[in-house]
């Protein structure tokens, strides 16, 4: 069932109820009753009559009858431990000066470095004397080359 609003009180209009009127320059007005329809005629502004919907709603009558908006909860921020670090390592870090912290970052920067140094050179290490004991002389073979072919190999 499909209502419309009454375009001078704004109440519902039901279906089979109401007017329409349709002024010369063909905009169309839905009226709920001759009452609505003679303020309308007589270009009377509805926020200034009390009955009206809009005049309610202007002066906030009857707003005890409507639903108030229930208030939403402020959202409060919690602090988890994360899976690598308890909670004390994480507010003792985020309470660090910003000095303090990059050179934390630049001890543990140079520490991967070290160690992949360490392991670079034990791998090298190992591939050397691996080397050293399988080093046969090696004979190099000459490849043979294919006949140059004519054309580019594109078809035509």
């Amino acid at each position: 069932m499909k209502t419309e609003v009454c375009q001078f009180t704004g109440f519902k209009i039901y279906p089979g109820h109401g007017k329409r009127y349709v002024r010369a320059d063909n905009k169309a007005f839905t009226l709920i009753n001759g009452k609505a329809e003679a303020n309308f005629l007589m270009r009377r502004n509805p926020r200034e009559i009390r009955w009206t919907q809009i005049y309610r709603r202007l002066h906030r009558k009857g707003a005890s009858e409507e639903v108030a908006k229930k208030k939403t909860r402020k959202v409060q921020k919690m602090q988890r431990a994360i899976v690598g670090a308890s909670l004390e390592v994480i507010k003792q870090k985020r309470a660090e000066k910003p000095e303090q912290r990059a050179a934390s970052r630049e001890a543990a920067l140079k520490e991967v470095k070290d160690r992949k140094k360490a392991k670079a050179a034990a791998t090298k290490k190992t591939t050397s004397s691996a080397a050293k004991t399988t080093s046969a002389p090696k004979q190099t073979k000459q490849a043979k080359q294919a006949p140059a072919k004519k054309g580019t190999g594109q078809k035509r």
